[in-house]
């Protein structure tokens, strides 16, 4: 089997082209793609060729881990689930191409295990649900103590503070230079960070992936506050230690999302509590996928860039 798939050539190449499927296996899944998202933090990454090493890394790679669409055939253990809608987090189903994440064609071969059955309603705002996903694993990884302060107003600070009001926590703060990104909050508040002078906060989540805050950061925690890392850095991090001592301070990273991550946001946004509502707000044919791709890097009105393949 053949499809239509982004593929990463090289670092800021990018083309779309006909790439190779692995056969179907009795566990596997066909979905058929109606859309998929860019990531503007680790797709940003493999575009640049500043990703770390990460197992699988190489190109000719495709990319992405956001694609929702409908199950069109099946193996004989899973023939069941022929019609589901589905959100789908990447796939390594290809022959000639290195799938990192592999989520970005119009068809992917994938376990049915790790596809997730989703409402029909949602649409395109399903390739929301692994950013919700991993918000909700950054804040459950700190034994449920949700952000007083969130770095960065993008979809994934977004969704932080979402999840903290829909949880009933205190509404956090959020930090955003980028006075375009200032607006769309709901619920909390987004300002400058010049503006703020306290210093006394218990738990900063940074999701900008700005290598260079983490003093910046630690100067703000009361005594015995966390700083948690919940961006994607590619450059060393380091911090004064005098400063970190004295507030006896804390740091974690929290990782990617686990499958009860998944269930957990599914039934959020099902019951209405978690909103992805103004999230997406760039689209393109998927046949433009380069174009998409500098728009959704350069552009810093672009929250979300989603690639329509149908």
């Amino acid at each position: 089997m053949e499809t239509l798939a982004v593929v990463i050539e090289e670092p800021e190449r990018v083309s779309v082209r006909l790439v190779d499927l692995k056969d179907l296996s009795p566990d596997d899944v066909i979905v058929e793609v109606d859309w998929s998202g860019i990531s503007t933090g680790t797709e940003r990454l493999l575009w640049t060729g500043r990703m770390p090493p990460f197992p699988g890394m190489g190109y000719p790679l495709v990319p992405g881990y956001e694609s929702v669409g409908r199950v069109i055939d099946a193996g004989d253990s899973v023939r069941h689930r022929i019609g589901e809608a589905v959100f789908v987090p990447g796939s390594a189903g290809f022959n000639d191409v290195r799938g990192l994440f592999g989520g970005a064609a119009r068809r992917l071969v994938a376990p049915s295990a790790r596809v997730v059955t989703i409402a029909e309603s949602l649409g395109e705002r399903g390739v929301l649900i692994a950013l919700a996903a991993t918000a909700r694993h950054a804040i459950a990884g700190g034994a449920g103590v949700a952000p007083d302060l969130i770095v960065g107003h993008g979809v994934l600070g977004r969704l932080l503070a979402r999840l903290s009001v829909a949880r009933g926590d205190p509404a956090p703060t959020v930090w955003e230079t980028n006075e375009a990104r200032r607006e769309g909050a709901s619920g909390y508040r987004v300002i400058d960070p010049r503006s703020d002078e306290r210093r006394d906060y218990h738990s900063i989540y940074d999701v900008s992936g700005d290598s260079t805050l983490l003093d910046s950061l630690i100067s703000r925690l009361a005594r015995g506050g966390e700083v948690v890392l919940a961006g994607f850095y590619d450059a060393p991090l380091s911090f004064q230690f005098p400063p970190a001592f004295m507030r006896e301070a804390r740091l974690r990273v929290a990782a990617e999302w686990a499958p009860d991550d998944l269930s957990a946001v599914t039934t959020l946004i099902a019951t209405g509590a978690l909103s992805l509502e103004g999230l997406i707000t760039h689209r393109r044919n998927a046949t433009q996928a380069p174009d998409a791709y500098l728009t959704a890097f350069s552009d810093a009105t672009c929250l979300k860039m989603v690639l329509d393949w149908r």
